[in-house]
């Protein structure tokens, strides 16, 4: 019964306030709009743009790999830490998608997920059930009982603020005695290499500037044409995640920096030394020429199908590859899994496209994914 009470739980806290942020400001459906057409930009120049992102990173002090695989991007990762052992990482789903965590663990490394909903599922050594809240299918009971059992220090029938504070107490250390930092992003700009990361707990913050060594991973998908472009799919994000506006909005340009001596700008300063992006390909460049497939990398990550759609409910979080579910991991979990199966499931209630911020025609994408499989 978990999931059920979680689920219903999480409609009920998300649901309204998604209609109620887009109600009180209504600017943020203008912002979808223009963010849409942005996007559609980077997927008929796909390749270009990479090049373009490639050597604003370059400019602005930082260190770009273009991989074409989970391979290659597990591969490129290693070598970059090197002997370095403590890594945290905030949320990143391209990092789930490559195995990054788990491929750390196995050199040897000591690696905690520090968003919470991470945090909770890498304890319960759970795949994510929503790409927004990864451990919605935990009740507040449950996420209790495993802080208790890794961690304890929790009182009988904590609270929800009990647990997170105890779980602040125990990263804490963590953050101040990391040698590396690993988020995602949830946009690029092409024109400067800036990333955006869109956050909530203060977890990114601690991420992106307490260790010496930062490494982001994105898909390709994740370039925007310019720096406003890559601000505004970050207040599309977080609205339509029901989490408007956010806690925090982090702008990464490069290792640190500073320009106090005779206003020369050098690097580093008190933040990372180096800044590393990995952009993974892993389907996204094909996809893109893809008439069927390309609405799909138009997908900001918002998590807003998930809880309007039938399936996911009736299948327990348990629709698609991980770390991809709901109607939109439906689609991506063909994109770079080539996997149709999660696809077969869609009844096509159409409740996905109704609610997507870019407009995505979440079922007629399925319906092509569904005729491959069966061709």
């Amino acid at each position: 019964m978990t999931w059920e009470i979680a689920i219903e739980r999480t409609i009920r806290n998300n649901v309204p306030r998604v209609y109620n942020v887009l109600e009180k400001y209504p600017y943020i459906l203008d912002l979808a709009k223009e963010l849409r057409k942005a996007k559609l930009e980077v997927l008929n120049n796909l390749e270009m743009y990479v090049e373009q992102t490639v050597e604003s990173i370059k400019r602005i002090g930082g260190v770009p790999h273009v991989v074409g695989d989970s391979t290659e991007a597990r591969e490129v990762i290693s070598k970059i830490i090197g002997d370095r052992k403590r890594v945290v990482m905030g949320k990143s789903m391209v990092a789930f998608e490559v195995g990054l965590r788990e491929h750390l663990k196995s050199l040897g490394k000591e690696v905690w997920e520090t968003d919470l909903g991470e945090f909770l599922i890498q304890l319960a050594n759970e795949p994510p059930s929503h790409i927004i809240a990864p451990a919605v299918h935990m009740s507040k009971e449950r996420a209790e009982e495993l802080v208790r059992e890794a961690l304890g220090g929790l009182p009988p029938n904590s609270t929800h603020e009990q647990i997170v504070a105890r779980v602040r107490e125990f990263l804490r250390d963590k953050f101040v005695n990391a040698e590396v930092g690993i988020t995602g992003a949830n946009a690029i700009a092409a024109d400067t290499g800036s990333i955006i990361l869109v956050e909530n707990e203060g977890n990114i913050r601690f991420t992106t500037v307490s260790p010496p060594l930062h490494i982001a991973v994105a898909g390709f998908e994740k370039i925007v044409p310019t720096l406003p472009h890559a601000m505004m799919e970050a207040m599309v994000q977080a609205a339509y995640a029901g989490l408007y506006p956010p806690t925090y909005v982090n702008l990464t340009s490069g290792p640190s920096s500073t320009g106090d001596i005779e206003m020369k700008r050098v690097s580093p300063a008190h933040g990372p030394k180096e800044f590393h992006l990995v952009l993974v390909d892993n389907g996204r460049v094909k996809a893109s020429k893809d008439p069927d497939l390309r609405e799909a990398l138009l997908c900001i990550r918002c998590g807003r199908c998930h809880l309007h759609c039938p399936v996911y409910r009736a299948m327990d979080g348990k629709w698609g590859v991980p770390p991809y579910s709901g109607p939109m991991g439906s689609m991506w979990s063909y994109v770079v899994f080539g996997d149709p199966k999660p696809s077969l499931l869609c009844t096509h209630s159409g409740g996905c496209k109704e609610v997507c911020p870019m407009k995505i025609n979440i079922p007629r994408v399925l319906e092509k994914i569904k005729a491959r499989a069966w061709s």
